[in-house]
This record gives C-alpha cells, structure tokens and sequence, in this order.
C-alpha cells in the first residue's frame, strides 16, 4: 500500500493581481442560477457581481460565494453597462446572435464585463446595442444553448485560462 496521501481541498491559488472582469445579469428568473453564478463567480476569483431585479442569493447554492463577492443590485442594466464603458471597462454579451463570435477563439480582454441575460429572453434589443462584442459557446446538441449559469461558469473558466494571473 503506498504512503500517498491524498488532498480533498487545496487551498485557492493565488493570483497576482485582482481580476477585472465583472459579472453583469439582466433579471433572472430563478435565484438559484444567480446563486450559480456567484459561486463559479468566487471560485475563479471574481470579485463583483452585478443583478437586476429583486434577487436573493440561496446561501447552500453559493457557499463561500456569497461571502466572497461583492454583489450590487441595480433596479435595470443598461444604466450600470453605460456606467462601465465610461470606467473603460469592454461590454461582453453571452449570446447567439448573427454576430456573436465563438468562446472557442474570442480573446478576452483584462477589463471587461461579462454581460449575461434572461433564461429565457437572453438579452433584449436594448442591451445588444451597448455591446462591444458578442460570444457564443459552441452548442453540438439540443437544447440550442446552455443554461445561464452553466454558460456564464464556462465563459468565467475561459477567461480564467487565457488570463490566469488576474
């Protein structure tokens, strides 16, 4: 029998600046994925989360999360992007549209914000206009598209790899 021991948990590792990505959620309608959200949010080492709407945050969903991220709620979104593209901040949409380019070879940029939308309606006419680009990730079956909280943990991770010091 070998000597080896394994670790359950490894600390989280560190980064060498803070990240500048935010996370930016038109009203969703379940308060689970927006729990979702901030925990995959927390786990790649994002400090800020911003929702629209009424959201509650389900602590057994989030976890540590909720405790991690600083969490502003904003009554509707395109007041808050406008706001970001004015502290030099790039405006990312997850969503298909006939512009939207692949997760698969988009480079992302330090300062930007991921800008996610509804379950159901994604993001609406208003808030594409404020867009500076669109992404999409690669679907090879039904559904047409992931879930929002599924699909924000994936674009989180990408950024993460192609920028793993903050």
């Amino acid at each position: 029998m070998s000597d080896f021991q394994h670790q359950r948990h490894k600390e989280p590792m560190r980064l060498d600046r803070p990240r500048e990505l935010v996370v930016a959620c038109a009203p969703l309608r379940s308060n689970i994925n927006l729990s979702r959200i901030l925990r995959a949010a927390s786990c790649c080492g994002i400090r800020r989360v911003i929702a629209c709407g009424n959201p509650k945050i389900v602590s057994k969903i989030a976890r540590d999360g909720a405790d991690e991220i600083e969490l502003e709620v904003h009554r509707s979104l395109a007041p808050v992007l406008k706001g970001l593209r004015s502290d030099g901040f790039r405006l990312v949409g997850l969503e298909q549209t006939t512009n939207s380019q692949s997760l698969h070879t988009y480079r992302f940029q330090r300062k930007m914000a991921l800008v996610l939308g509804n379950e159901r309606t994604g993001l609406n006419d208003e808030l594409l206009k404020l867009l500076d680009d669109t992404v999409e990730i690669p679907v090879y079956g039904l559904p047409h598209s992931f879930n929002v909280a599924t699909a924000a943990a994936i674009a989180m991770y990408e950024y993460c790899r192609q920028l793993p010091n903050g």
